[in-house]
């Protein structure tokens, strides 16, 4: 580019645009719709500060990104591959292209997947697609092997999706930012200054291991203290039950009052591309309005619970046995609450590093410390590494609207509990 555009970011300080493809990139109404889709999902009802973008993310792991590439290129290391710069720039760009209205809720319900749509929007008849192939014929093609995780160079993938990857390392950060907590907080400069190419991965330097444990600790911390919250899942499983509800209802030929094109086509199964990029958030909170007026009393009344926050409460129901929560929805249906719509049993899990097990289906790669030429894999040096690496400390939480103990006649959920445990 002839002038070097800058974007002021509140985590980066600046976020720098030196190439004219990344560029024209930002300036397409597919990367322009990211602006009105939360990097969080439902997380803004328990923290009020969350409300940021795919779109501010998106520069993020391209910023983070762009500096590792800098830092290889200053060094002059031999085994980076110098013609794959741009490759990873657009990669780590456009890797969230697409995700829906309320990330992972709605693919949930309708059993998609966004990197899917990613690849449909960068493969289609796109503005993505026609600024890509300035480049070369072939171009999009090879930045959707890298987001899907297929192309050849591992070290190209790696940069935007691994273990220590530039997507990990910007939300980490960004999300503890707008979330108001600490947790996510790590040296980014350290790592990004012991990051190497070596022999077609990303290393790091064994002095640099701290502060990559310090990283993984904050990803931990973050799962469970933020993306794990219990008031943030109710409003995810709230959602999906609004989701699936009218799912129901629409393959049962109900009338709605309020239906949407884009919305057939989600429910029917035959979305193009230029259907999903018409939802977004802004489209589904609209569409929710207007749904909370319907005649059906358990989709209006969802989507007047989510509204204005009245979420299911929940309960842990631990040691969990099958028996508890079969006498859950017995006393469900004794008060006309039908369970399907209103419980939910969660578990979530999730490891702060995955150990690399050749062979094993969806193996995630290792991160390998360097040494004077030798490479080891990093719980083989890090005891806090093995140690947070096999922690799984999800609690089954059951999820149930308010006035149900109410209705059952009990004063709260320590009787519940009782009451279905006797």
């Amino acid at each position: 580019m002839q002038e070097e555009k800058v974007f002021k970011d509140p985590v980066h300080k600046y976020i720098y645009v030196q190439d004219q493809t990344i560029w024209d990139l930002i300036n397409t109404r597919e990367f322009q719709r990211l602006r009105r889709i939360r990097q969080l999902g439902t997380s803004f009802l328990t923290f009020h500060g969350a409300e940021h973008s795919r779109f501010s993310h998106s520069l993020g792991v391209y910023e983070i990104t762009r500096k590792i590439i800098s830092q290889f290129e200053r060094n002059q290391y031999d085994d980076w591959p110098a013609e794959e710069r741009l490759l990873c720039l657009c990669a780590a760009l456009l890797h969230d292209l697409g995700h829906g209205p309320f990330s992972h809720s709605i693919e949930k319900a309708f059993r998609m997947h966004h990197e899917d749509w990613t690849i449909r929007i960068v493969l289609g008849d796109t503005e993505v697609n026609e600024v890509l192939r300035r480049v070369s014929d072939d171009f999009p093609q090879r930045v959707a092997g890298v987001i899907c995780k297929s192309y050849k160079e591992e070290i190209v993938v790696s940069l935007v999706s691994s273990q220590l990857d530039a997507d990990r390392m910007d939300y980490l950060l960004r999300d503890a930012y707008f979330t108001g907590v600490n947790y996510g907080t790590f040296d980014l400069e350290r790592i990004l200054r012991v990051l190497r190419p070596y022999k077609g991965h990303i290393v790091v330097k064994e002095s640099g291991m701290h502060a990559v444990e310090d990283y993984l600790m904050a990803r931990y911390q973050m799962y469970w203290q933020v993306y794990f919250h219990p008031v943030t899942r109710s409003a995810e499983i709230l959602l999906n039950k609004i989701f699936e509800r009218a799912k129901g209802l629409y393959e049962d030929s109900y009338t709605f009052n309020f239906m949407l094109q884009p919305l057939q086509a989600l429910f029917e199964n035959r979305m193009k591309v230029h259907d999903y990029l018409a939802l977004d958030e802004a489209l589904m909170q609209t569409v929710l309005q207007f749904w909370s007026r319907e005649a059906d009393p358990i989709l209006s009344d969802l989507c007047d619970r989510f509204l204005n926050r009245k979420l299911l409460k929940y309960m842990v129901l631990e040691p969990y046995e099958p028996y508890k929560l079969q006498r859950i929805i017995e006393l469900m249906q004794k008060v006309d609450i039908d369970p399907a719509s209103y419980m939910e049993l969660d578990f979530p899990s999730d490891l702060a590093y995955d150990v690399y097990r050749p062979g094993q289906a969806d193996e995630k790669l290792p991160i390998l410390l360097y040494d004077g030429g030798r490479l080891t894999e990093i719980t083989k040096k890090s005891e806090i590494v093995r140690s947070i690496s096999s922690l799984q400390l999800g609690k089954h939480h059951v999820y149930y609207p308010e006035e149900w103990i109410g209705k059952l006649g009990l004063s709260g959920p320590e009787a519940l509990l009782q009451l279905i445990t006797d």
